[in-house]
């Protein structure tokens, strides 16, 4: 396969797919991350003498949906790039052909949100075909996307003879096999958040490849119960108590250690204005739930982070959106900062994990923050990617 980065690019066009679908307040971009990461691999084909047309879809249209143009990134995208672009209101059709054959070597034009087309997500042939007949070259730098088999993300390599990862999938998939593949241990995973469900496979995939795993966030509170423990009104996944006991006990024989959280910061209500106590996290009372880890297991939990050299870590230790709530996310983050400072590998993705770090001012200070939610959850599980597969096979 020819590689992104030696391509010679001059008069050729390429077709880029972007993850331009950024939060929006009153038409302005609110959150510039997704765009601003693209900005290296357009100007890296720029630099090298091509054009570049970019597609991309942004929220979930019923349709065409003028609340969901792309129209209302322009102004953002052109802040980044430092130049003009061009914007044509439609991604496929004669116009779109007219403008982009138009084109001229440094030129950029954006396309209509994809999704305006349901035979976007319905990965047509048809479609993928007309969006292929735009450009000479393939580029997928959507990691966001990476698990979807959508048209612009995966069929439409089938039609391209130039077809590359971009700089955001090539960094992505180098982290996340660094991790998966060769990490320096102790190797330590930290996976939060509210439910066991969406996040079992991936527990399941790192069991046997981590030396610590670290469960925090509401699903914590269906492994006390698997237990035998009394949580309250904490979150329960009653349905996943026999695969967190035969979680625990495959650890054992696999060699990796579960720490759960030795006592929480439990509340009267899902509240910030809740009143809280300190509890052992397998004795809540009724009434009471645990929206946090409490201060025995941050210091212990942070300690085994401190000492780790290869960090992964998937979704937050609380409610951190919540001021009661967050401290345990807050120590936790900065203790995988400081490991990061003393050497440690660290990999933060999913989005309160990377809506954390950025809150609280660290994402210079982690090794790599991930773009992809749900994409890397899928390859954390051992899926095989769809737009990963289409331009690396």
């Amino acid at each position: 396969m020819e590689n992104f980065n030696q391509y010679d690019f001059s008069g050729k066009k390429a077709l880029v797919r972007v993850d331009f679908n950024v939060p929006l307040k009153d038409g302005l971009v609110t959150d510039d991350t997704r765009i601003r990461a693209a900005i290296p691999t357009i100007n890296h084909i720029l630099d090298k003498g091509g054009t570049c047309i970019l597609m991309s879809h942004l929220g979930r249209p019923d349709g065409r949906e003028e609340k969901y143009s792309l129209a209302q990134v322009l102004t953002c995208l052109e802040g980044l790039l430092g130049q003009s672009v061009r914007f044509v209101n439609e991604c496929v059709g004669p116009e779109v052909s007219e403008i982009a054959s138009s084109l001229d070597s440094g030129e950029v034009l954006l396309l209509e949100n994809l999704r305006f087309h349901k035979a976007e997500k319905a990965g047509d042939k048809e479609f993928a075909q007309q969006l292929a007949s735009l450009g000479d070259v393939y580029v997928n730098d959507a990691f966001g996307t990476a698990h979807r088999a959508h048209a612009s993300t995966a069929v439409i390599a089938d039609y391209m003879d130039v077809k590359f990862p971009g700089l955001i999938m090539q960094n992505e998939v180098q982290s996340i096999e660094k991790v998966l593949r060769s990490p320096e241990h102790p190797f330590t995973a930290i996976v939060g958040g509210a439910k066991v469900s969406s996040k079992i496979a991936i527990l399941e995939n790192l069991i046997g490849k981590v030396d610590h795993l670290v469960v925090g966030g509401g699903m914590a509170y269906t492994f006390f119960k698997a237990a035998g423990g009394s949580v309250g009104n904490s979150l329960v996944e009653d349905d996943f108590l026999d695969q967190a006991r035969a979680l625990m006990e495959n650890s054992k024989e696999k060699g990796t250690t579960i720490h759960l959280p030795e006592d929480s910061i439990a509340a009267d209500a899902f509240s910030n204005d809740a009143n809280v106590k300190t509890v052992d996290s397998s004795a809540i009372d009724d009434g009471w739930m645990g929206l946090d880890i409490g201060p025995k297991a941050t210091a212990a939990l942070s300690d085994i982070v401190k000492g780790s050299k290869t960090i992964l870590w998937n979704g937050p230790m609380g409610v951190f959106e919540m001021e009661k709530f967050s401290q345990g996310t807050v120590v936790m983050a900065k203790a995988v900062a400081e490991a990061t400072q003393h050497g440690a590998f660290s990999l933060v993705g999913g989005g309160d994990s990377v809506a954390a770090i950025n809150k609280f001012g660290l994402a210079d200070k982690v090794s790599y923050i991930s773009t992809g939610g749900g994409a890397m959850l899928e390859y954390l599980e051992g899926i095989t990617l769809p737009g990963i597969a289409a331009v690396m096979s």
